[in-house]
């Protein structure tokens, strides 16, 4: 399970760092809940996708701070995923501070 929530980060988030925004919303289910702690709470996959090409794209990526990732198994649900990441600017390259992050994957198409 751990390699697969691996490989599953590595590709939405390489979406994300590209601003590959079609393939980047294929990751979240049309009634989301993105939360943000500058931004709050995003209650859709639009959104979502409109903030990410507004404040992210071309300005920054993400990077995920090796040996942070944890994933938990939840029965019926597929996966929480834990850990540590940060944001560099692209313009400058400068990376400023490690954020804690949490997702909950769902297997809704089948094996």
């Amino acid at each position: 399970m751990t390699r697969t929530i691996s490989a599953l980060d590595a590709k939405v988030f390489d979406a994300y760092n590209r601003c590959d925004l079609d393939a980047f919303a294929d990751y979240f289910a049309p009634d989301v809940e993105f939360y943000h702690d500058k931004g709050g709470l995003t209650r859709d996959r639009a959104t979502v996708v409109e903030n990410t090409c507004k404040y992210i794209c071309h300005k920054v990526r993400r990077e995920l701070i090796a040996g942070t990732l944890k994933v938990y198994p939840i029965k019926d649900c597929d996966a929480i995923e834990e850990g540590e990441h940060r944001f560099c600017q692209l313009d400058s390259g400068k990376c400023e501070g490690v954020a804690k992050f949490l997702m909950i994957w769902e297997h809704a198409n089948g094996p």
